[in-house]
């Protein structure tokens, strides 16, 4: 996924690997991680499939820049990506793993997990808040406006399965309290 999630935003336009990682820090960080370390060597593994080229521009006094654009190759990755049928339904769910297991601890430890569950979610909603106009002004910077309906979609989509954490982790709570009256 990260090799498309790549390809797509150089599909928007070319960009250095530091500018993809601040996309990916900024925007789909949200709903999928990358390290600076998988993103440089996916780039790598692009180049080496010929999905992506890599211009070199010199620079004085700092290190060489390198500009990766989308090849042909790369586009047509993307697009056959796009319209796979899949739809990704069969997740992993680290925090399910863990809860499945939670038997094995004391209900006030894991009381205080999904309080600490509750509480991070609504951190990270609360930090969600500024997404919109950051979706916006990136939008109209890139002249990709019309690419705004997505993100938006995209991001309603986290806002709701937060939410729903939250509501969830809520449940468990009661439900412990329940336990231990």
């Amino acid at each position: 996924m990260l090799k498309h999630g790549i390809l797509g935003l150089l599909n928007y336009r070319n960009m250095t690997g530091y500018e993809i990682m601040g996309i990916f820090r900024d925007s789909l960080n949200y709903f999928w991680n990358a390290k600076t370390s998988q993103i440089y060597r996916e780039l790598q593994n692009l180049e080496q499939k010929n999905l992506v080229s890599k211009t070199v521009i010199p620079q004085n006094g700092k290190p060489d820049k390198n500009v990766y654009s989308i090849t042909s190759a790369g586009r047509i990755e993307l697009l056959q990506w796009l319209s796979d049928d899949d739809l990704c339904l069969r997740v992993k769910i680290p925090i399910l793993m863990k809860v499945f297991f939670m038997g094995e601890r004391s209900v006030e430890e894991n009381i205080h997990y999904f309080k600490n569950v509750k509480e991070s979610c609504e951190y990270f909603l609360k930090a969600l808040e500024a997404v919109p106009q950051y979706i916006e002004t990136y939008g109209n910077r890139i002249g990709q406006s019309e690419k705004v309906y997505y993100w938006q979609m995209t991001l309603e989509y986290g806002r709701r399965s937060i939410q729903m954490q939250i509501e969830w982790a809520q449940d468990c709570i009661r439900r412990l309290e329940e336990k231990k009256i």
